[in-house]
C-alpha cells in the first residue's frame, strides 16, 4: 500500500474538506479555508463554552439562570461558513471520511485518556437512520475513540421517540421537542461520558441526552462536537 500511495495520490489527490482544492495530505485544509475556521481555544463559559471575556472557570448568565444537565462543551470551531460546509457534507452528502477529518482537528482538544471514559454518540431514531443511511455522530465518535484509545458505545443511548427536525426552532421549542426522547440500554457506574455530536446549537438535545445518561448513573457528561453555534449579542 505504501508503494502504491504516490500513484493513488496522483489519480485521486487529497482535497480540502472545505473547498475541494488539492492539498498535500488527507484531512488537511487549504490555507484560505484553514484561516476561515474560528478555533474555540479562548476561555469560555465553564458549562457551555460560549466565548467570554472573563477568566477561566466563569459561568455565563444563561447557564447560571438555567443550569444545563451536561457538565461542559468541547467544540473544535465556531459554526461558520467552512465549518457548515464540512458538517453538511458529512450529514447529508454522506462524505463519511469527513468524520476522520473532524476527529483529526478535535482530538487534540480532548483529555479522555482516564480510566472509565467512554464516547457515546447522540443517537438518531431508526427511521432517520434508514432514510439517511448512517448517523454522523456515530461516525465522529468512532473516529475519536480510535484516536483517543477509549471505547465508543453507540448502542448505549437510544432515541425512543421520533422527533421533527429542530431547524428553525428556538431553545424552548427545541427543549419541548426532545423532552424524554432518549433512554439508555445499560447502567453506567459513574463513568465519565463524552457525548458526541456534530453541531451544538442551543444545547437542548445535549441536555435531554445528559438527563438520560445521568439517570443511568453516568458521572460527568461532556459534550464533544465539531462546531458550536455562537449566538449574536
Amino acid at each position: 500500500m505504501t508503494f502504491a500511495r504516490p500513484l493513488i495520490d496522483y489519480v485521486l489527490p487529497p482535497r480540502c474538506p472545505g473547498c475541494g482544492a488539492v492539498v498535500e495530505a488527507d484531512h488537511r485544509f487549504c490555507s484560505p479555508c484553514w484561516g476561515m475556521l474560528d478555533f474555540l481555544t479562548a476561555p469560555g463559559c465553564a458549562r457551555c463554552s460560549i466565548p467570554m471575556a472573563l477568566g477561566v472557570g466563569m459561568t455565563c448568565a444563561s447557564c447560571l439562570g438555567q443550569p444545563p444537565l451536561f457538565d461542559g462543551v468541547i467544540a473544535a470551531v465556531a459554526y461558520g461558513e467552512i465549518a457548515r460546509r464540512v458538517a453538511l457534507k458529512l450529514k447529508y452528502g454522506r462524505r463519511t471520511g469527513l468524520a476522520r477529518t473532524i476527529a483529526t482537528v478535535l482530538s487534540p482538544r480532548l483529555s479522555a485518556k482516564h480510566e472509565g471514559a467512554v464516547f457515546v454518540p447522540v443517537p438518531l431514531h431508526r427511521w432517520r437512520i434508514w432514510s439517511r443511511g448512517f448517523n454522523q455522530s456515530h461516525a465522529v465518535g468512532t473516529a475519536l475513540a480510535r484516536r483517543q484509545g477509549v471505547p465508543c458505545l453507540p448502542d448505549l443511548l437510544v432515541r425512543v421517540r421520533a422527533t421533527p427536525a429542530l431547524r428553525g426552532m428556538n431553545g424552548a421549542e427545541r427543549r419541548r421537542t426532545v423532552s424524554s426522547a432518549f433512554a439508555t440500554t445499560a447502567r453506567l457506574e459513574g463513568q465519565a461520558v463524552y457525548l458526541v455530536d456534530d453541531v451544538f446549537t442551543t444545547g437542548a438535545t445535549a441536555d435531554a441526552c445528559a438527563r438520560a445518561l445521568k439517570k443511568a448513573g453516568a458521572g460527568r457528561v461532556t459534550v464533544v462536537c465539531w462546531a458550536r453555534v455562537i449566538p449574536a449579542d
